[in-house]
């Protein structure tokens, strides 16, 4: 083979070429650097074989190899089957797969095969009745006098995982020259970790699983150590900035502590105190507050708003959808009434000549606290003291939106709210760059939520049961994964919903209609009825996921809830038992997935947002966790960010520390992490270029 380098492209290694190429480049193989780094996804071990001559035919297991030397189908009979027979150097045996007809594309003369199972005898011949058998598509480089752990590859049509493997070895004695080591010899070996070269040789062809573990724990760990300097580099870029200090005295904290009706939480006064020493400091606060579904966090958020408006700066608040973003401002102007507190509410639906009026006072600093959606970030957005930008639900916000908010004015804080608890993980990579404040309990008072999944032939049953908590007074809502009936998926759509149920008998109780699609008056007039309780039944799509208060409304039916994450289902449920009284949720689903049942049987059993969150990680990964590259973050082929938490905290603790000493990876040994951080992040943050 010539030489070559991680970047030649994959074409021209020895036996692959341009068709192979082409086969390989949908794989996201395209250069030897792809190549090395395709790893398996699980490992098949194949014993050791043992001589033809030396089976007696009453083994329970035994593994033989050879070449396949002649190939027989019978498709008749009531038992039809493929036959072949497999010579080795020292005799030949017959092998039987009853109802194997999907194998004679398979098994062909000519190729080799290892061949596992039990040994009988049939008419004085060894014979192996339907057994496990692996190809062996590298004979002349196969060892069979030993048990071997063969890598097993994501495949395509074209591609087997054998032919992967063969591809693969071509360059694997060269791994370890050209894998260049980031690290000194002492900082591997303080940390237990093997040489990066020799890890991605063993993820494909490891002496045995101990050596593959060693393997996936130093490449695990490089991609936690990536993926925290980027992390650093932007929390050290933010809080090198200047900020407004924001102090807060005892008069301020009465003041506006006399705002609410009631006393805070033990958990909201730790956030609070908190938030508060960081809005006290010369730097941008970073940081992030999560809490369950109604733990309370808006009043955490306004208590924040309200010492920098005590300063006469200003406060943005930023939320996902102009529901939520209706539904804050109208909270606010409540807990507001009769002070002081100039309060606006921007999003995208208002009237050309109000907007303009908002635009105007936010520039001249005539408004004290707004209140908005995406609408905050446009570019004619102009504030004139702006002080703390305040984001809700930050995982529904792309990277990049939520740095353009705070863009805005002179280095804001920054606040971001969560009601979808963070597994510690993500924690520590999407958000890896705030400090984290956690309300860990619920306001006294809150009655229970009872959850029951139900089969969709039980529908009837449960119309009934609304029916019954309808007389008693109470609301319920009506979930739909679809808003209009679709070709493409058998499933009930909201606007067909709405039409059946106001036709039936919850017609007598006010049927409403709330979607994403429909233009922000109508959306602000159904929930106003829902509110006021015109309309006591409301059906929705996933529009009123997050944020939506109603304490009479406690009754949910999730319609096709396999059809939703787990998060998101316990975001939905979140929307009842917000008042004293006890709450039922009732999920109609058939899964047919057992992933899908999996998360059904979790909300069953538990309402605490962090196990199912956890949960959910463990089910979905991150990349769905967050939806598609949402979280900015490069791509993990190694690391399991719902279980290397102990790695991720060594590899965040030493890259914040290198970024420390060095915050621009200019130092010398700091150039090989430098360089290979730039081609992962490839601009995803615009790290070390100070954009």
């Amino acid at each position: 083979m010539g030489q070559i380098q991680l970047d030649t492209q994959v074409q021209f290694v020895k036996g692959v070429g341009p068709r192979r190429a082409e086969q390989l480049a949908p794989l996201g193989v395209r250069t030897v650097e792809d190549l090395l780094t395709y790893y398996p996804r699980r490992f098949d071990l194949r014993r050791q074989a043992q001589p033809m001559c030396s089976l007696r035919g009453d083994e329970e297991s035994a593994t033989v190899a050879g070449k396949v030397v002649a190939t027989n189908y019978r498709a008749y009979g009531r038992k039809p089957f493929f036959e072949c027979t497999l010579a080795g150097d020292d005799g030949w045996v017959g092998i039987k797969w009853f109802h194997g007809g999907y194998l004679r594309d398979k098994i062909v003369p000519g190729i080799h095969l290892a061949i596992s199972g039990k040994v009988s005898m049939y008419r004085e011949a060894v014979q192996f009745v339907n057994p496990r058998f692996q190809v062996i598509w590298d004979p002349e480089g196969t060892r069979f006098d030993a048990d071997e752990l063969l890598p097993v590859y994501p495949a395509s049509a074209e591609l087997s995982s054998g032919q992967i493997a063969l591809v693969v070895r071509r360059v694997l004695p060269q791994a370890k020259d050209l894998i260049e080591e980031w690290f000194d010899e002492k900082y591997l070996e303080k940390r237990g970790l093997m040489p990066r070269g020799a890890a991605v040789a063993a993820m494909h062809r490891p002496e045995d699983r101990d050596q593959w573990a060693s393997a996936r724990r130093r490449l695990a760990y490089d991609e936690c150590f990536l993926m925290q300097l980027g992390v650093a580099q932007i929390r050290m870029r933010e809080v090198s900035r200047p900020a407004h200090a924001l102090p807060r005295t005892p008069q301020i904290d009465r003041r506006i502590r006399a705002r609410f009706p009631f006393a805070l939480t033990a958990g909201q006064d730790r956030a609070v105190e908190e938030i508060s020493a960081d809005l006290q400091r010369d730097r941008p606060m970073n940081r992030l507050l999560q809490g369950d579904v109604g733990s309370g966090k808006t009043v955490v958020a306004l208590y924040a708003a309200l010492q920098a408006v005590a300063n006469r700066r200003q406060a943005a608040l930023m939320a996902p959808t102009e529901i939520l973003a209706a539904q804050h401002y109208h909270k606010v102007t409540r807990y507001l009434a009769g002070s002081r507190v100039r309060i606006a509410l921007l999003v995208g639906g208002q009237k050309e000549i109000e907007r303009k009026r908002i635009l105007n006072a936010l520039a001249e600093g005539s408004v004290d606290l707004v209140i908005g959606t995406h609408a905050l970030l446009g570019e004619n957005v102009k504030f004139a003291r702006l002080a703390l930008v305040i984001v809700d639900e930050q995982h529904k916000f792309g990277v990049r939106q939520r740095t353009g908010i705070r863009g805005k004015g002179f280095a804001p804080h920054y606040l971001v709210m969560t009601a979808t608890p963070i597994p510690r993980t993500l924690a520590m990579t999407v958000f890896g760059d705030l400090d984290v404040s956690t309300i860990d309990e619920m306001p006294p008072g809150r009655g229970t939520t009872v959850t029951r999944c139900v089969s969709e032939s039980d529908w009837p049953a449960v119309l009934k049961e609304v029916q019954k908590h309808l007389e008693t007074g109470q609301q319920a809502y009506f979930i739909y994964p679809l808003v209009n009936p679709s070709a493409a998926v058998d499933l009930k759509a909201a606007q067909e919903a709405h039409r059946e149920l106001s036709a039936g008998p919850l017609g007598r109780f006010g049927v409403g209609l709330i979607h994403g699609q429909m233009p922000a008056a109508q959306k602000e007039a159904v929930m106003s009825d829902f509110h006021a309780g015109r309309v006591r039944v409301l059906v929705a799509s996933v529009v009123v996921e997050v944020g939506v208060d109603v304490p009479s409304a406690n009754v949910m039916v999730v319609v096709h809830a396999e059809r939703f994450g787990l998060a998101q289902l316990h975001q939905l449920r979140g929307r009842i038992g917000r008042g004293q009284s006890d709450a039922l949720c009732l999920l109609t689903a058939s899964p047919t997935n057992p992933v899908a049942k999996q998360r059904l049987e979790v909300l069953e059993t538990t309402s605490d947002g962090f196990k199912i969150a956890e949960e959910d990680l463990r089910l979905r990964g991150p990349g769905e966790f967050f939806g598609t590259q949402q979280h900015g973050l490069p791509e993990l082929k190694v690391a399991d960010l719902s279980e290397d938490f102990e790695l991720l905290r060594l590899a965040r603790r030493d890259a914040f520390e290198i970024v420390r000493r060095d915050p621009g990876l200019g130092d010398p040994e700091n150039q090989k992490i430098r360089r290979e951080m730039l081609k992962v992040y490839a601009g995803r943050l615009n790290l070390l270029t100070g954009a």
